[in-house]
């Protein structure tokens, strides 16, 4: 495995009708991400995922957005995870969060999937949990509106602002993650 390179993914759900949801704040941190340290997008067919690689104080990143929809995250993440030769333990994920606020951070390693059945889908494709976490906050839904129905919804304009705030956020949690390490991060991150 290449000890210096990070796999860091972003969860959404592919195609122009889920641009912009809730769904699809990690991929677009990710995207964020890629922006910032000046990656080109590119498709790797034997991932199943557009491709971006960054350089951040002298870390590689290999940022991934799979072509899948969410439930079926796994597939690709272990596909890119053994292309490029990734441990499980440099695989970060970042996706969406019922039990944040919108904007809201928590970093973390491993545990429950807590029902994201993205998360579950790569928990049984990596064959482990111990990957890290950047978990984006996108609210709960309001009254009875089912979750199934409120992660498919775009934010709004309220919340915008928020979400703008915690993409960046994420984006700079994933650099902090690779260069100071999980405790020095969630030290950083979990402020707000």
């Amino acid at each position: 495995m290449a000890d210096d390179r990070w796999l860091v993914v972003g969860l959404g759900n592919p195609g122009e009708r889920y641009d912009g949801t809730r769904h699809n704040v990690g991929a677009d941190a990710v995207r964020r991400l890629a922006t910032e340290h000046h990656g080109s997008w590119s498709r790797n067919k034997r991932a199943r995922c557009d491709i971006a690689e960054v350089t951040v104080d002298g870390h590689r990143l290999v940022l991934a957005v799979p072509d899948s929809y969410m439930n079926r995250s796994g597939g690709p993440t272990q596909a890119a995870a053994a292309w490029y030769k990734v441990a499980v333990t440099h695989i970060i994920v970042c996706h969406d969060d019922l039990d944040l606020e919108p904007g809201r951070l928590r970093l973390k390693r491993g545990g429950s999937h807590a029902g994201h059945n993205g998360l579950k889908d790569i928990d049984r494709a990596l064959g482990s949990p111990e990957y890290l976490r950047v978990r984006i906050g996108i609210g709960r839904p309001p009254g009875r509106m089912p979750a199934r129905d409120h992660v498919l919804r775009r934010f709004a304009p309220a919340e915008r602002e928020e979400i703008d705030v915690g993409l960046a956020e994420a984006a700079d949690a994933v650099v902090t993650l690779v260069t100071d390490g999980l405790e020095p991060a969630q030290n950083r991150h979990h402020r707000r």
